[in-house]
C-alpha cells in the first residue's frame, strides 16, 4: 500500500469507522446493516465534516465565508464548526480506543447545602446529566463551580475554544450567532434549568455562538476534565440512541440530522408498565410523546353511558398528545400501555420551538382522529 493511501485511511476513514465499531458492540443493534447507515448518516457526517475542516485548516486553504458557505451553514450550533487542530481529533476524544482516561482527580468546589440542592434540581431537567448513577452525579455535584453574572456579560464568545458547560440557575441568557458580513442573528434565550456550551466538549469544536448575561444571572459551571471523564460517554450514548430512533419516525422524515439532533437532546424518557396510563382524557395536555418501545392504545369515552372504548393502536415510532398542545385543550383521550412501554417526550415550549415547522403537518395529521373527536 502507498504512503498517501495509507494516509488517507489513517486520517479519514479510521477515526469513522473506529467509532462506528464501538456504536456497533455498545448497542448490538439488530439489524448491523440499517443502523450502520442510520449512524454514519448522522454521526459519521458530522464527525467526517470536522475532519475535513480539520485538513483545510492545516493546509492554510480555508477558503473565505462568502465562498464556502453552503445551506449547511444554516445549523444553528455545531454542524459545520471546524476542529480545533491544538486538541485531540473527534475520534481520539469522544469515543478513541487509545483515548485512555488516567489520572483523573474529582475535584470539589466548596458550596452550601443550598446550592446543592439547587445544582441537584438543575441537573435532573438537564438530558445530559440525566444517564448517570448516583455516584457520578454525586462527583459532577461536586466539581461545579457557582458563577454569578451581571447583565452585558459575556459567558462565551463564538470561534473560542470551549472548556466548560453551563447550566442556568437564576436569570435569562441571550444566544446569537454572527456569519461574516451579516449582522448578529438571535437563536434562542436560555432560562433557568436549561445548559448551554456542552457542543464544543462533545464534539471538539469551537464555540459555534455568542451567549450574553441579559439580566443578572447565576450559573453552575462544569469543567471539560470532569465531563470528559464522567458525562461525555453517558451523553452521547443518549443522543445516538434517540438519533437512530428519531431517524425512523415518519413525522420528522423532513427534519435534516441536525434538526433532528436536536430533539434528541431535548428528550426525556419514561417507562410504563401494562394497563398504566399514559395520559389521562380530560387531564391539561402539555407533553408530547413518541412510543420508543410497546404498544398501546387509545380509549376516548363515546356514550356516557357506555365505557371508553378503543378508538387508535400505537406501536413503536408513533407519536400522541399533539391535539392538545396545537389546539390548548384538554387530553382528546386517554393512552394506555398494551405491554411494557418506554416513550420520551417533550414539553409544551421545547415541542413549540422544535416542532414548530411541523406543525402543518401535525395538524393535517388530525384526520386520523377526526370520526372520534366530537
Amino acid at each position: 500500500m502507498q504512503n498517501q493511501d495509507q494516509e488517507y485511511l489513517l486520517n479519514n476513514v479510521n477515526p469513522i469507522l473506529e467509532q462506528l465499531a464501538l456504536y456497533l458492540v455498545k448497542e448490538k443493534p439488530d439489524n448491523v446493516t440499517q443502523a450502520s447507515i442510520e449512524w454514519l448518516s448522522v454521526t459519521g457526517a458530522q464527525i467526517e465534516n470536522g475532519l475535513h475542516h480539520n485538513q483545510h485548516f492545516h493546509n492554510d486553504t480555508i477558503e473565505s465565508s462568502d465562498d464556502t458557505e453552503s445551506d449547511e451553514d444554516d445549523y444553528e450550533l455545531y454542524a459545520n464548526n471546524p476542529i480545533r487542530p491544538d486538541r485531540a481529533s473527534v475520534s481520539a476524544e469522544v469515543y478513541g480506543i487509545y483515548n485512555k482516561k488516567t489520572n483523573f482527580k474529582p475535584k470539589i468546589v466548596a458550596k452550601s447545602h443550598l446550592q446543592i440542592q439547587r445544582i441537584k434540581e438543575k441537573l435532573a431537567q438537564s438530558f445530559m446529566f440525566s444517564e448517570l448513577d448516583e455516584h457520578d452525579l454525586r462527583i459532577v455535584i461536586n466539581a461545579m463551580e457557582v458563577i454569578q453574572c451581571k447583565k452585558g456579560d459575556v459567558i462565551i464568545r463564538q470561534g473560542d475554544d470551549g472548556d466548560n458547560l453551563y447550566i442556568v440557575d437564576e436569570g435569562t441568557l441571550d444566544c446569537s450567532r454572527t456569519k461574516a458580513g451579516q449582522d448578529s442573528v438571535h437563536l434562542k434565550t436560555y432560562k433557568p434549568g436549561e445548559s448551554f456550551g456542552e457542543l464544543a466538549l462533545l464534539y471538539n469544536s469551537p464555540r459555534a455562538a455568542t451567549i450574553v448575561a441579559e439580566e443578572n444571572c447565576v450559573l453552575f459551571s462544569l469543567d471539560r476534565g470532569t465531563f470528559n471523564h464522567i458525562v461525555k460517554d453517558a451523553a452521547i450514548r443518549k443522543r445516538e440512541r434517540y438519533e437512530y430512533f428519531l431517524a425512523h419516525v415518519e413525522l420528522l422524515q423532513e427534519l435534516d440530522p441536525y434538526s433532528r439532533s436536536q430533539i434528541a437532546d431535548a428528550l426525556k424518557s419514561r417507562n410504563f408498565n401494562i394497563g398504566d396510563y399514559i395520559v389521562k382524557e380530560g387531564d391539561e395536555g402539555d407533553i408530547f410523546y413518541f412510543l420508543e418501545k410497546g404498544e398501546a392504545v387509545a380509549t376516548k369515552v363515546l356514550n356516557q353511558s357506555q365505557p371508553a372504548q378503543v378508538v387508535y393502536f400505537y406501536k413503536e415510532g408513533d407519536y400522541f398528545g399533539e391535539i392538545a398542545l396545537l389546539r390548548q385543550a384538554p387530553r382528546a383521550a386517554s393512552v394506555i400501555a398494551e405491554t411494557p412501554c418506554t416513550v420520551v417526550y417533550l414539553d409544551r415550549e421545547t415541542f413549540k420551538r422544535l416542532l414548530g415547522p411541523l406543525e402543518d403537518i401535525l395538524t393535517r395529521n388530525f384526520k386520523k382522529y377526526e370520526k372520534y373527536m366530537n
